[in-house]
């Protein structure tokens, strides 16, 4: 594949988008499709039913990072994130990179992850996932797409090395759940992307920086099949069902539904440079 054109993509997260004016669907802005039991393209008719009009299929690894790219081709509506996950950084070699190198190419193909830092279990060494993460960030500043970033247990080291080497470049915080370092974070300018946890009736921390947080940092996403939004908590989740975190979200902000969809819509579309 030929390297993408420099200058394609954004290396600033810029200003924020009129509510009106930009957005056109619900954007789920992170699914891994190729772990639900359902096929793809039932997944992606059902979310185009729901108002979903865009999909950003998020990979983990080699395999499931070609699966992303491969269903950008059958779903005009589907793009892909492609990346390395800590958990499997163990095996993280120089070849990794040159995969993702090649896959960034595509114009499907909208950021570099899920990377990052998860100490919450024992499946990679630390030292190897901040060797993964490190050689992600500097693909990522390389090829001109932001981040996405996975972090679990390990917040102060994951912002601490985006402080060192990510400064300036886009930055989204998936599945956002460090609602401890929102002042941080937005400072920052990073993108927090919202997920069915901001539903659940304990995340009173979460709801408030989800109510909080600038328009113009602002996503939601899935996470399908993972964290299932209320009142679909404890099953299968599905890109459909972020219709359910953004009226939620809604309410918590005091804004109607349809504008909701327009800002973060719009937010999506800067960002991930479609």
């Amino acid at each position: 594949m030929g390297r993408r054109p420099a200058g394609r993509h954004r290396r600033a997260v810029g200003p924020a988008v009129p509510p009106r004016g930009g957005g056109g669907g619900v954007v789920d802005s992170h699914a891994h499709l190729d772990s639900c039991e359902v096929p793809p393209a039932e997944l992606v008719a059902e979310a185009a039913a729901a108002g979903v009009e865009r999909i950003v299929a998020i990979g983990v690894g080699r395999e499931s990072s070609e699966r992303a790219v491969a269903l950008t081709r059958e779903h005009p509506g589907v793009h892909a994130a492609v990346g390395v996950h800590p958990n499997d950084a163990d095996g993280f070699t120089d070849d990794d990179i040159a995969w993702m190198r090649d896959l960034c190419a595509d114009p499907k193909v909208v950021a570099v992850g899920e990377c990052g830092l998860d100490h919450h279990r024992d499946h990679a060494r630390p030292a190897n996932q901040r060797r993964a993460f490190s050689a992600q960030i500097a693909l990522a500043r390389e090829v001109g797409l932001p981040l996405v970033i996975h972090t679990r247990d390990a917040a102060r080291e994951t912002l601490d090395m985006l402080a060192a080497e990510a400064a300036g470049h886009p930055v989204v915080l998936h599945c956002f759940s460090l609602p401890e370092h929102l002042d941080e974070v937005v400072a920052r300018g990073y993108v927090l992307s919202f997920a069915g946890p901001v539903t659940f009736p304990k995340s009173l921390d979460l709801q408030r920086a989800a109510r909080d947080v600038p328009a113009e940092l602002l996503l939601v996403e899935t996470d399908s099949p993972y964290l299932a939004p209320v009142p679909r908590r404890g099953r299968p989740n599905r890109p459909a069902n972020v219709a359910h975190t953004l009226r939620f979200i809604a309410d918590l902000r005091g804004v109607t539904e349809a504008e909701l969809d327009e800002l973060t819509s719009a937010n999506a579309a800067r960002v991930f440079g479609w």
